[in-house]
């Protein structure tokens, strides 16, 4: 039986070279291994291999906001300004925008007191 660093070694270029995203994403590309196991071992915690995991996801949001950027077409613009504008100013440029806290950012969740005794309160 392999070792847990055995997997790693060998699942890393897989997630690597298909660019790939998501833990449940490496079963499609590696069949060295069934989930059960993968899980067992608790290689769903592996530090490299979620850490290559999240790498990808970085690099391609990256690419696409690079792509966003240079296209001129409005629609990619607009997409690229909400994901990196103040949330003042994705407020402002909503359609819709519920306040979802009251005064000083506290709950709208009401507080019911039940109390016994006095009513004046």
């Amino acid at each position: 039986m392999k070792k847990t660093e055995q997997y790693e070694t060998e699942i890393l270029p897989i997630i690597e070279k298909n660019n790939l995203f998501f833990i449940k994403d490496i079963f499609a590309f590696y069949s060295g291994i069934k989930s059960s196991q993968f899980y067992n071992l608790g290689l769903e915690k592996s530090e490299t291999l979620l850490k290559a995991l999240d790498d990808n996801k970085v690099k391609t949001c990256q690419s696409l906001k690079n792509k966003w950027y240079k296209s001129e077409n409005p629609t990619l613009q607009l997409a690229l300004f909400k994901t990196i504008c103040s949330d003042e100013e994705r407020k402002k440029l909503a359609m819709n925008y519920t306040e979802l806290t009251g005064a000083n950012g506290k709950d709208l969740i009401p507080v019911i007191k039940i109390g016994y005794g006095s009513t004046d309160d």
